[in-house]
């Protein structure tokens, strides 16, 4: 333990990096009119690509192209128009229902547009105009994705992995951030162990999709955040859990998709991993 803890001091300790340096100058020189007009605008972007999202994760589960044939409705088969396809507006618009055949809408639409979309816009106010937002962007961008597939499918696409990998891989080669290149090879390879071992443990309690998640986030963040990160998946998903059960949602024996509580794990420590760690070790002197 004590080694554990030497290692995760060592890997969290900040030092002054380019793209920190760059995000409090611009803190300090960009008027708050500015910052507001970029943050509406990259909401927006948010909003269009979270729509987007959603065609990819719900349409790569069932092996259908993301391109062919355009949007309709899964009840009527109508083509949906313009109008139809307004991220989150067209949603409220017609009250959560199809314009033609009145079939209500899943949820998961407007949610996952407006996660986006507000997901965007706290990794920019986070990381400022720098590398790190690009990863941070295209973090957001695959674990939107698969946590829309995995509520839906109860399944984690090894081609939407794959598709993010190489892009994740390439910017962290390139832009280490604060980190050593050894830290984010090491959370790509004990994420993906944690899981393993789990699975094989548990026999199936965990599944391989889970595994590899992490190891495309654990390239991403680093060993000492996608540690954090799946500790956090495990509390959060235990309460979570716990509270559906309480209320009779769901039944012991019902099975839980883990990825949406991995994603809100892994954004969580991305962006204040380094902060948690050391006030876990500062609390034990």
């Amino acid at each position: 333990m004590k080694l554990l803890l030497e290692l995760l001091t060592k890997l969290t300790n900040k030092k002054e990096s380019v793209h920190s340096d760059s995000f409090f100058k611009i803190k300090r020189k960009r008027p708050l009119h500015m910052t507001i007009l970029i943050a509406v605008y990259i909401f927006i972007i948010g909003l269009v690509l979270g729509s987007f999202f959603n065609v990819v994760a719900l349409r790569v589960p069932e092996k259908q192209s993301i391109i062919h044939p355009p949007s309709s409705c899964p009840k009527c088969g109508t083509r949906l128009k313009s109008r139809d396809l307004i991220p989150v507006l067209s949603f409220i618009f017609t009250k959560g229902r199809c314009r033609y055949c009145k079939t209500k809408v899943s949820a998961l639409y407007p949610l996952g547009e407006l996660a986006t979309g507000l997901l965007f816009v706290w990794i920019y106010l986070h990381f400022g105009f720098t590398w790190e937002t690009m990863i941070g962007l295209m973090l957001v961008s695959l674990l939107v994705i698969i946590t829309i597939s995995d509520l839906s499918y109860m399944l984690i696409p090894d081609k939407i992995l794959l598709f993010f990998f190489p892009f994740i891989i390439m910017l962290r080669l390139v832009f280490p951030g604060d980190q050593a290149w050894w830290s984010y090879v090491l959370g790509a390879v004990i994420g993906y162990g944690i899981v393993l071992l789990i699975a094989i443990v548990s026999r199936g309690g965990m599944g391989m999709g889970d595994a590899k998640l992490l190891l495309v986030c654990g390239f991403a963040v680093g060993l000492s955040h996608i540690v954090v990160a799946f500790v956090l998946a495990c509390l959060i998903g235990s309460l979570i859990g716990g509270l559906l059960l309480l209320l009779k949602i769901t039944t012991r024996k019902q099975p839980i998709p883990f990825g949406p509580y991995l994603a809100l794990g892994i954004l969580i420590s991305y962006a204040y991993g380094s902060d948690m760690i050391h006030a876990y070790l500062s609390l034990l002197g």
